[in-house]
C-alpha cells in the first residue's frame, strides 16, 4: 500500500487533518477540513487536536515542518500520526 493510499484511508475513517503551516499559508488555501496549527504552536495546542488516540494526518508546504509536528506529537503521547508531506502530496478530496 502506498502512503498516499495510507493517508487517503485514515482520512476517509475520520482522521484529524493538520496543516501546521503559517495562518497565512492556510488563508491561501488549504485541503478540505483541515485544522491549522502552525508548527511552532502545535506543543502548546495538543489539546485542540483531540484525544491521544484518534488518527492524525498532518502536512505543510515540503514535508519538514510536518515532520517536526509529528515527532511533537508522538512525543506528547498521540498513538497514530503521519506525515503526509506537502500539501500537493495530499490526496484528492
Amino acid at each position: 500500500m502506498s502512503e498516499t493510499t495510507n493517508v487517503a484511508e485514515k482520512i476517509e475513517k475520520g482522521a484529524v487533518v493538520l496543516d501546521v503551516r503559517s495562518g497565512q499559508e492556510f488563508a491561501a488555501g488549504h485541503y478540505p477540513n483541515a485544522m491549522n496549527i502552525p508548527v511552532g504552536d502545535v506543543m502548546a495546542r495538543t489539546a485542540e487536536v483531540g484525544a491521544k488516540e484518534t488518527p492524525v494526518v498532518v502536512y505543510c508546504e515540503s514535508g519538514q515542518r510536518s515532520e517536526l509536528a509529528r515527532l511533537f506529537l508522538k512525543a506528547a503521547g498521540f498513538t497514530d500520526v503521519t506525515n503526509a508531506g506537502g500539501l500537493r502530496d495530499m490526496p484528492p478530496a
